[in-house]
């Protein structure tokens, strides 16, 4: 099989699939799902999450909608990290310090956006 190219149509459902999988990697309850069915421990899926770094550049990595798909494809390179999700726990710490994060992060937006609020009106008033 090897040698033989790929359709365009080939490619962009190979990219869809791959996609999605990738985004996927954000859910720690998806991880700790994998990790008890095994597939942590099986060397094709491991080679496969290897594989899928390529993500990780810029090129690809513009198409994910959660970015922290990236972080947990980073962590799976690490047998420690793959053994530790079949604990529920360590999927439920993940999950909670992703909300926290999520949380930190809207609240910081928010200061940011009613910070330049207040400047653009203290601009626009200083100007008249």
């Amino acid at each position: 099989m090897a040698g033989v190219m790929e359709t365009e149509e080939q490619a962009r459902n190979r990219f869809q699939t791959e996609l999605e999988f990738v985004q996927c990697l954000a859910n720690p309850n998806y991880l700790n799902f994998l990790a008890q069915r095994g597939y942590m421990r099986e060397k094709p899926f491991v080679n496969y999450l290897k594989y899928l770094l390529y993500w990780k550049d810029p090129e690809y990595a513009k198409y994910l909608k959660y970015p922290q798909s990236l972080h947990m494809l980073e962590l799976l390179q690490y047998e420690h990290f793959r053994k530790e999700l079949v604990n529920a726990q360590c999927a439920k710490f993940i999950d909670e310090q992703q909300l926290l994060h999520w949380q930190h992060y809207s609240r910081k937006r928010t200061r940011l956006q009613q910070a330049l609020a207040e400047q653009q009106q203290h601009s626009s008033t200083a100007a008249k």
